[in-house]
């Protein structure tokens, strides 16, 4: 049994995350998404509510558990089982920095790195941009789910 983790902020989670999500699930026996809790940064959502928006999204995926981590990403693996590590790439510049890791990650655990290019729908979709849209009244209901929309409405409006 082949287990992987799909680690991210998800802050907020966005179509391009679910899309990686729901590709990785198919290949894999179990894929964890692993929400990264960074207590050197601030994040618009707590960690929390991005698992409860993670779970909401992911919630017809059967074979999909979520977790949260800090510290090295290798450490969770070693203490969860994964043995696969899935990132999704939008452009050369994530391939640049996430071959970095991926080679850190295989040094320091015994963990392998597989990229999933992101649909050419969501290759321009980020958190940062969605949450940026949001902030300034844009609509964003074409880049994360209707239950991520209305969390994102309510919490700018606070």
């Amino acid at each position: 049994m082949t287990t992987a983790v799909c680690p991210g902020s998800f802050d907020p989670v966005t179509n391009g995350h679910l899309d990686v999500i729901e590709r990785a699930a198919q290949q894999f026996d179990r894929l964890i998404v692993a929400c990264m809790r960074n207590i050197g940064k601030r994040g618009l959502l707590d960690v929390d509510e991005r698992v409860e928006l993670l779970e909401a999204v992911t919630g017809h995926i059967s074979n999909l558990e979520i977790a949260t981590f800090d510290g090295l990403l290798v450490d969770f693996c070693r203490a969860n089982g994964v043995s696969v590590i899935v990132k999704g790439l939008r452009a050369v510049s994530d391939f640049e920095y996430e071959l970095q890791q991926a080679q850190m990650n295989g040094r320091l655990g015994d963990v392998e790195t597989f990229f999933l290019t992101t649909s050419p729908l969501y290759s321009f979709l980020s958190s940062s941009l969605v949450k940026e849209v949001a902030r300034f009244g844009g609509g964003v209901e074409d880049f994360v789910a209707p239950v991520v929309a209305d969390r994102l409405r309510a919490r700018l409006q606070d």
